[in-house]
């Protein structure tokens, strides 16, 4: 019984081809509304949370100045070496700290110049900020604390000054920094665009050389600190704040001249953001998906009244209330259904083709396009059942009588 139901449920709906298709419409509209917008969301989200991993995980950047970034200017005092040998010393769940010194400068190789960030460092600024090299190696402890005339080179500035393949040519170059050359014994592999610019338009050298021959001053811009695996941040920024401001000799109601930036925080916080505006564009498309359903419930009342001589027949024939409602459930059922798979199929094209136009991960998520499909059915379920209660209530007299 629920088969022929069915098949007759599904011969009404091929009867007018036209008119199922204009109706399943604003489902489809709905369907493919949110699924793209919840995929370009997460994609997004992905993309954010990338990003700020590439800057290093578990990491905490300490600079002078109250804001973001820092800055020694306004008369505000800069760190040296020994407060990052402090860190290491005195301050648990942290697993290394680099100190590092910052100046721009114009680099020289290959008969081609290149404005760009001369970073020095220790050793250790390469496992905290998670980079990897392309070719070549590191500086050696020894070369860090002779200020060695050696540097590692970011892709941009490789292929400014060099060209080429990424990381096949540079490497063993000599390459002029001001008034020094030094060798270059190390590409990096390419990170891209970070939340503070090109992350691969740097130059790294040891930091005793940026300190002798560049800045020609002990002092260094930032503290690069890498937390162990599963370090709460929390207490430990709270003991870096006390021991920086012991160090650096504010009283209890003196201002922080400096900043702790963590990026763990930053990624949790703006992963969640968003989360919250995934969410809200997803309810605002979903809302198509409802105007759907009162296109669905429109036409299918237009469909009881045209068809009323036919359910008058049924019934006088013999079949139940409950058959017919059948019928005309499945019916709006089968359309809001099949405008349900038709959206995720122009969803899932929609997404894949913005997310790469966007430069964003596509994310197919399984739950959202499960969601929005039983979502469409069930759409079909509420707005279907009145017109089929209908129906199913008319006197069969009275519909054999209608014109």
């Amino acid at each position: 019984m629920l088969f022929s139901v069915f098949m007759l449920a599904l011969r009404s709906v091929r009867r007018n081809l036209l008119r199922s298709f204009l109706t399943i419409l604003g489902i489809v509209i709905g369907v493919s509304a949110v699924i793209t917008m919840v995929t370009l969301g997460n994609g997004a989200t992905r993309a954010i949370e990338e990003k700020i991993t590439s800057l290093g995980i578990n990491m905490l950047i300490v600079s002078p100045g109250q804001r973001i970034g820092g800055g020694g200017g306004g008369g505000v005092p800069q760190f040296i070496e020994a407060d990052a040998e402090a860190i290491a010393a005195q301050i648990g769940g942290v697993a290394a700290v680099a100190p590092q010194g910052q100046a721009r400068a114009t680099v020289v190789a290959n008969g081609r110049n290149w404005a760009t960030t001369v970073s020095g460092s220790t050793v250790d600024l390469f496992d905290i900020g998670n980079w990897e090299l392309a070719s070549g190696r590191v500086f050696a402890p020894d070369e860090q604390l002779s200020g060695a005339a050696v540097c590692v080179l970011g892709e941009t500035v490789r292929r400014e000054l060099f060209g080429g393949t990424p990381g096949t040519t540079g490497l063993g170059e000599q390459l002029r920094i001001k008034q020094f050359s030094c060798n270059v014994i190390g590409i990096l592999m390419p990170k891209g665009q970070g939340g503070m610019g090109d992350q691969d338009d740097t130059v790294i050298v040891p930091l005793h050389t940026l300190q002798r021959r560049v800045t020609g001053s002990h002092r260094v811009s930032f503290l690069v600190v890498s937390m162990a695996e599963g370090a709460d941040s929390r207490p430990l920024k709270a003991s870096l704040g006390q021991l920086m401001r012991e160090r650096r000799h504010l009283s209890e109601g003196d201002d922080d001249n400096f900043n702790i930036f963590d990026t763990q925080q930053l990624a949790e916080t703006l992963s969640s953001t968003m989360g919250v505006l995934t969410s809200l564009l997803g309810a605002v498309a979903a809302v198509s998906l409802l105007v759907g359903g009162i296109g669905i419930m429109n036409i299918m009342l237009v469909s009881v009244t045209e068809r009323t001589r036919e359910i008058g027949l049924r019934l006088a024939v013999g079949a139940l209330e409950g058959e017919v409602l059948l019928q005309f459930l499945i019916e709006a059922v089968v359309l809001s259904a099949l405008g349900g798979v038709v959206g995720v199929v122009i969803a899932t094209v929609a997404s894949w083709a913005l997310a790469s136009a966007m430069a964003v991960p596509y994310s197919f998520d399984p739950a959202i396009n499960l969601l929005s499909l039983l979502f469409s059915a069930a759409i079909g379920v509420m707005f279907g059942y009145f017109p089929a209660r209908r129906a199913a209530r008319m006197d069969p007299i009275e519909a054999l009588r209608h014109e």
